[in-house]
């Protein structure tokens, strides 16, 4: 068993379990040149096809390099259980698919956008569609809010890719980490929200740990965000690193801090279920 696995197991015997969530399933949502993307999704217990539930739509980690769809799994099955059809999304990365970041925003697009296309048979409300992710998946989550472009071919643009709100875990929302990775320096900064921030920007959650270096793409993008009359929230963890919110107890708080968030929304009702640990009490 890896302890990724046990990570996501420890974490889920703090959820509660008075309102149990389906058992996720599997949906192609786009054949890329590499191959077949799948989006794993939890549904509700009581969901049905007729549901018109908000939903979201996770992004993992890695550096646009690696990563696996397991990293979310608490978060899915928790918001599952509050009532949101809960979905983590594969998508291409350089070392499985030898691709770029510019592809990984291509494919985070089209989740958001095969989301709202069959909303109807996924019980899904499409104007409450929330993008997520942490690290390189925060920031393709990002992009989906911020970056006009890279759609897919083939896709149908009159369906929007925009999600209607975001939840952030220490994206990059900066140039400088894309400029370093990118050998087309004019492509990553297409390819930055911080630098394609416009008016109509989802309401935002972001998460960081202060003693996390790519804190200052956040540090910029929430007056420029407040500047063009969206809602921007920063929340911090005191002397945290990167990925903090990956393991207890800051995985619980961050959790319970997008719970409320997404209840100010009109996306969850009543206050949040999960169990903080006992200092937070």
């Amino acid at each position: 068993m890896t302890r990724m696995t046990l990570l996501v197991l420890a974490a889920l015997a703090a959820v509660p379990q008075d309102k149990p969530a389906a058992p996720p399933k599997e949906q192609v949502y786009k054949k890329a040149a590499q191959g077949e993307l799948k989006i794993h999704l939890s549904f509700p217990e009581d969901w049905k096809p007729s549901d018109r539930r908000p939903a979201i739509v996770f992004f993992f980690g890695g550096g646009w390099a690696q990563g696996t769809v397991e990293q979310f799994v608490p978060q899915a099955t928790y918001l599952a259980r509050r009532g949101m059809v809960a979905a983590r999304a594969d998508y291409r990365v350089k070392s499985r698919h030898q691709v770029t970041p510019d592809a990984c925003v291509e494919d985070a697009k089209s989740a958001v956008r095969w989301l709202r296309k069959n909303a109807a048979d996924l019980g899904i409300d499409p104007e409450r569609i929330v993008a997520a992710g942490g690290s390189a998946g925060g920031h393709i989550a990002a992009c989906t809010g911020t970056v006009p472009g890279f759609d897919a071919a083939g896709e149908d643009l009159s369906i929007s890719s925009k999600p209607n709100a975001m939840v952030l875990f220490n994206p990059v929302l900066h140039s400088d980490p894309l400029v370093q990775r990118m050998t087309d320096a004019e492509l990553a900064k297409k390819i930055t929200p911080n630098l394609r921030l416009e008016k109509g920007l989802p309401p935002a959650l972001i998460f960081f740990g202060t003693a996390d270096p790519l804190m200052v793409g956040a540090k910029e993008y929430l007056p420029k965000a407040k500047e063009l009359g969206a809602v921007a929230e920063l929340y911090t963890a005191e002397g945290q690193p990167h990925g903090f919110f990956n393991r207890s107890p800051w995985q619980e708080r961050t959790l319970f801090r997008a719970d409320e968030f997404l209840a100010s929304l009109g996306y969850l009702q009543g206050k949040p279920t999960l169990e903080l640990p006992k200092s937070e009490k």
